[in-house]
């Protein structure tokens, strides 16, 4: 492609003519810079990238794309507000706006984007769409997928990527957006069919700096959503409520407890952990040409958690807008295994043994009102406490585990610092571990405190007897939990035999 040509696509600050040059390729990394490319300079936390150019000069670059113009630089560079943007957007015309040749499914959340993306992709692909799925765990294109490096990918390989699946007759696209992404301009000239934005808690603050920040760049895919669009929104989320007369997107609400939206779950049963409910459609609506009457259907979930049913209901909204026959949508959850660790039953004999990521405040809430549902005898929670992510997320996610405490009849906690399984990124500092227990003593919750996950795991299945459940619960400490307990309760169960 022509350089001038691909520099219609952003404004420069500096009006200088654009030279004819041939460009094979758009680069950002300069050890990626071959012959003929075009590169451009962005600013990330850790580096900045005008300090490569000369490198990439180098290596072959014909001209470059930068904030500020670098001295003893030969090759053209052509000034921008935002660099970041203009690799979005060059990214877009180089490979020619894929997106718009795609159904474009984006979903954002403080938690649960990764599962909702997963149930969407499966409903798609048994409704026989060619999928493709973008996100924390892996990309996929159509039949071949490899493990993803970010939970939403750099501009430049989002776009590659989605190029890719228009090629391989990919037709729909579900997408995990993340903040970082939609801060940083990694979903810009992305064309959205349908958006949802799950639910919202703290998180990411180190990024954002504060809730207020979180939440408007999370509700910016929302908000900008076009008006040929669809949004999912959740009327049991304030925030997500709060944007339903926000965006030129056709909405179509749904709620558990709140009745006022499109699509209602009602008769909700959580006893055995796995939801079984009545989607009820309250009102008529149409979506890309299919009219949809008052009416209603069962579903059963594979999938344990009250977050499961959210999460769940976001994708039955996005496959019915998507036209997908309601049989699929049966037939799908009740087989979708879910995503590992997220509420995941790893043992469920005798004793039961749930695995979570536990991540935030609002993870937390949503799997202890789960416990509430279900039927068990006792409950013992082992806790990795969060390292490297401050005092604050591990106070605050104590004071949830505090309020439901007395209801779940839980007055004593097995934590544990995880020393031998976490890096020097997730050590668990003093400070972290003092913020956890001032909680959890101001609570009178005693708490059992180790330095290796296997010890405090197995002190919890050491106490737990038939009819109890062991909750795992933690994020990078916890990671090898699940592997460390079955190992724990299969050798338990040969040395009985």
């Amino acid at each position: 492609m022509q350089l001038r040509e691909l520099l219609n696509a952003i404004e420069l600050v500096n009006k200088t003519e654009v030279e004819e040059i041939a460009i094979e390729k758009i680069s950002y990394h300069s050890q990626q810079v071959t012959q003929g490319d075009l590169f451009v300079c962005i600013k990330g936390y850790k580096t900045d990238g005008h300090k490569y150019l000369k490198d990439a000069e180098s290596r072959g670059a014909a001209a470059a794309v930068v904030e500020e113009i670098q001295e003893g630089i030969d090759i053209p560079q052509y000034v921008v507000t935002d660099s970041r943007i203009a690799l979005a957007k060059l990214g877009a015309k180089f490979y020619g706006k894929p997106s718009s040749k795609l159904t474009m499914v984006g979903i954002t959340a403080t938690n649960g984007k990764t599962t909702t993306s997963y149930m969407t992709n499966a409903i798609l692909e048994n409704e026989g769409r060619r999928t493709g799925l973008i996100g924390t765990v892996m990309v996929k294109n159509g039949d071949h997928s490899f493990p993803a490096e970010l939970t939403t990918p750099e501009s430049l390989d989002l776009q590659r990527y989605l190029n890719d699946m228009v090629h391989n007759d990919v037709t729909h696209v579900t997408m995990e957006v993340s903040s970082a992404a939609l801060e940083l301009h990694r979903v810009e000239d992305v064309e959205y069919d349908i958006v949802s934005l799950n639910n919202m808690s703290k998180e990411h603050m180190e990024m954002h700096g504060t809730f207020e920040r979180y939440f408007e760049v999370k509700s910016s895919l929302i908000r900008n959503a076009s008006k040929n669009s669809y949004a999912v929104l959740n009327l049991d989320d304030p925030y997500s409520a709060s944007l339903v007369d926000k965006t030129e997107a056709t909405v179509i609400s749904f709620g558990i407890n709140n009745k006022n939206g499109y699509i209602h779950c009602k008769d909700l049963d959580l006893s055995t952990g796995r939801g079984r409910f009545t989607v009820e459609i309250l009102k008529p609506f149409e979506a890309n040409g299919i009219h949809y009457e008052p009416s209603e259907f069962q579903v059963e979930l594979a999938v344990p958690g009250l977050h499961s049913v959210y999460n769940a209901m976001v994708a039955i909204t996005i496959a019915l807008i998507s036209g997908v026959r309601i049989p699929t949508i049966q037939e799908t959850l009740k087989e979708f295994s879910g995503v590992p660790r997220r509420f995941e039953f790893i043992h469920e004999e005798g004793i039961k043994v749930v695995d979570d990521h536990f991540a935030n405040p609002g993870n937390i809430h949503v799997t202890l009102q789960t416990l509430d549902f279900m039927d068990y005898e006792n409950l013992h929670v082992v806790y990795a406490i969060r390292g490297q992510r401050g005092a604050t997320i591990n106070r605050e996610n104590a004071e949830v585990m505090v309020e439901w405490a007395e209801k779940l009849k839980m007055n004593e906690v097995i934590a544990t610092r995880s020393v031998s399984h976490t890096t020097s990124k997730d050590e668990v500092t003093e400070e972290e571990v003092k913020a956890f227990l001032d909680v959890m003593d101001k609570a009178n919750i005693k708490v059992h405190l180790f330095d290796e996950l296997p010890d405090a795991i197995g002190e919890a299945l050491e106490k737990a007897t038939d009819g109890d459940l062991v909750l795992l619960a933690g994020c990078q400490g916890m990671d090898y939990g699940a592997g460390i307990a079955l190992e724990a309760l299969n050798k338990e169960n040969v040395e009985i035999k």
